[in-house]
């Protein structure tokens, strides 16, 4: 049967989403988190989520996007945050097709070049998992693009956990030296909103405001203040579509860094879930190497996934 391609039409989110369960079963999503991540993206366009019909039925989709003016987002970029082919119907040139129009739009726009993936607003993965899926390795690497960076993605086992004596220790010694370590109050939210917008990432301030007026849970943010009063780190948790055993995003001032702060956040973090039943701390990207990567390590975080960010020139 021939295939055609269009832009989104009324009662795709569900056929979408379940296209998902049979294209990446490892990773498939549900029809809420596809119309959160993208249907009401900030930056949706109709022209960014491409579909691919035969026979009258999805079996294939990609959605682009990039950023609008005004946005804190690089704008000469464009990614591509999902897509898949029905396992079925692959092996006919659709996904190279998806990705060419994917490409064709985004260069339309004004972007310069497209991530896969990445995009700080919504994304579904960091990048692309090449053990899991190395045919699409094999069409991304064709269509021109090329690997940029690794995110690892790393879990913990809560079951046994207790806070260590040795961060107990430390905890005690930074507070007597004029540190503040604790649960923030509401009145805390606009400057740890402000800090993590101005001193970690753009969307991570988005994510704690998001996350309380969403799930009401100010308890989940936990800041430090230096011994002037300033904020100079937090961390949060169940912030991402309220999921508990989700940490993060979470980060220390670079000025902080080698204080023992991001090690106590993160501590304090992992027996407040342990407290509220979590079994599993986990999230989806760091830097191996990195020093958050390697205190990450230290607590007993091991990698589970690794994702690959990969970049093509429009």
């Amino acid at each position: 049967m021939p295939v055609t391609y269009r832009r989104h039409q009324r009662g795709d989110a569900a056929r979408l989403a379940a296209l998902t369960v049979a294209a990446m079963p490892g990773d498939a999503i549900t029809t809420d988190w596809f119309t959160e991540n993208v249907l009401l993206d900030v930056n949706f366009s109709d022209d960014g989520l491409i579909i691919a019909e035969q026979d009258g039925a999805p079996v294939g989709f990609i959605y682009a996007t990039r950023a609008r003016s005004g946005s804190t987002l690089d704008p000469d970029g464009g990614w591509i945050t999902i897509g898949c082919v029905h396992p079925a119907a692959r092996n006919q040139g659709i996904g190279g097709e998806l990705v060419e129009r994917a490409a064709t739009h985004l260069a339309r726009t004004g972007s310069a070049w497209v991530e896969f993936s990445g995009y700080p607003p919504a994304y579904f993965l960091p990048g692309l998992d090449t053990v899991a899926y190395p045919e699409a390795e094999a069409l991304l690497t064709a269509s021109g693009f090329t690997r940029r960076y690794t995110a690892a993605a790393m879990s913990m086992d809560l079951t046994g956990y207790a806070t260590p004596a040795a961060v107990l220790d430390l905890d005690r010694t930074r507070q007597e030296e004029g540190y503040h370590l604790g649960t923030a109050s509401a009145d805390d939210l606009p400057e740890v909103i402000s800090f993590a917008t101005a001193n970690l990432a753009p969307d991570w301030g988005g994510a704690v405001r998001d996350s309380v007026l969403r799930h009401g849970r100010i308890d989940r943010v936990l800041l430090a203040r230096d011994p002037g009063g300033a904020v100079v780190g937090f961390a949060t948790y169940g912030a991402y579509r309220g999921l508990l055993d989700r940490f993060g995003p979470f980060g220390v001032h670079e000025q902080a860094r080698g204080t023992g702060l991001g090690k106590l956040l993160l501590h304090r973090s992992l027996t407040a879930m342990r407290a509220e039943g979590a079994q599993l701390a986990w999230f989806l990207w760091t830097g191996e190497q990195s020093p958050a990567g390697h205190l990450y390590r230290s607590a007993g975080f091991t990698v589970t996934r690794r994702f690959h960010v990969l970049r093509r020139t429009l």
